[in-house]
């Protein structure tokens, strides 16, 4: 198995962060997954003519979307927060200069498991060259829709940092990724896999979610190192159902019903579900009277939960049929 091994201060430093740049990557990897699959649509068919661009760009994302290491170059580990930029990530991409590019991508070759090589690497401004390929990506994939994104990041974040704040690191961890879990007191299992132990040293681990439904992966530098991994939102919000409990309710209620089986406020759930503040706020009051949901106050905000009834409701919401698109690229992507 490969561990997380925290030093001494190394967990009271860690945090979480949002990254635009590792949301670049989920999205350009689920779409080479569909690609793969044959499944069709739009994004897919655009992405498929990012695959066949030429040397340079064909061969980098065929090799960052199938690859068991991620050349470090663009896996950047964030700053912690919530306010970093695609741009800062950029410039830190392009400081890598190209021979500690090129054996990045050697070393993200080996692990590949399908790959056309790495000869069209042979070129100057490696990194220079990648910033522009996924400036690009972020702009026609994942920017038009990344309020919605954001939200379901911030979502997954803020109710992980409730838990730490009850319940310690330990429990905050629960359903993060397949078999993360706490080894000992101070390690965490990030894969079943035997790649050396990464060692978490003072400046802390940053935890970055990402909206695709899986994959886990590291982002390192000789300092820092970030976990990213599937927010908990964009799960839940993938398995709405259209059944008949979902039919019966209408499926304007049964999605919120369903999305707040992570606690939400209005705004989030409307930037999430893609309707007005107005039609989410009469759905929450029709379900706060039929006594499916309730409110809690933290500091100025207003988050509706589920109550006991309403968590039944919401399984029976869930498990009435098959999986509801949520945004544009569910719809074609196969999430």
């Amino acid at each position: 198995m490969t561990l997380l091994r925290f030093g001494p201060d190394a967990l009271q430093a860690s945090r979480f962060a949002v990254s635009p740049l590792a949301e670049t990557l989920s999205e350009i990897t689920l779409l080479r997954q569909a690609w793969d699959r044959g499944v069709t649509g739009p994004r897919v068919e655009a992405f498929g003519r990012w695959l066949t661009a030429g040397p340079f760009v064909g061969g980098l994302l065929r090799l960052v979307t199938a690859t068991k290491y991620l050349p470090d170059f663009v896996a950047i580990p964030p700053p912690g927060g919530l306010t970093g930029s695609l741009a800062d990530e950029l410039a830190a991409m392009r400081a890598i200069d190209d021979p500690a590019a090129r054996a990045m991508l050697a070393e993200a070759q080996r692990f590949a498991w399908t790959s056309d090589g790495i000869a069209w690497a042979g070129v100057d401004g490696i990194t220079r060259r990648t910033a522009d390929v996924f400036t690009d990506l972020w702009a026609q994939f994942v920017e038009p829709d990344w309020q919605r994104r954001r939200a379901v990041m911030e979502r997954d974040i803020r109710h992980r940092a409730g838990v730490i704040a009850v319940s310690g690191w330990r429990h905050a961890l629960e359903g993060m990724a397949p078999g993360v879990q706490w080894v000992g007191h101070d390690a965490i299992q990030f894969s079943t896999q035997n790649y050396a132990d990464r060692h978490i040293g003072s400046d802390g681990l940053v935890f970055v979610p990402h909206t695709g439904l899986s994959g886990q992966w590291t982002c390192e530098s000789p300092s820092r190192i970030a976990f990213v991994y599937p927010a908990k939102g964009a799960l839940a919000a993938d398995s709405r159902g259209d059944g008949g409990v979902a039919r019966l309710l209408g499926r304007g209620r049964a999605s919120v019903v369903a999305e707040l089986r992570m606690s939400a406020t209005p705004s989030q759930l409307a930037v999430v579900l893609g309707v007005s503040l107005g039609t989410v706020s009469a759905h929450l009051a029709a379900l706060r009277e039929a006594g499916v949901v309730t409110t809690r106050r933290s500091g100025r905000a207003v988050y509706y939960e589920l109550t006991p009834v309403g968590d039944e409701l919401a399984r029976l919401v869930t498990a009435g049929g098959g999986p509801g698109p949520v945004g544009p690229a569910a719809a074609e992507a196969g999430r």
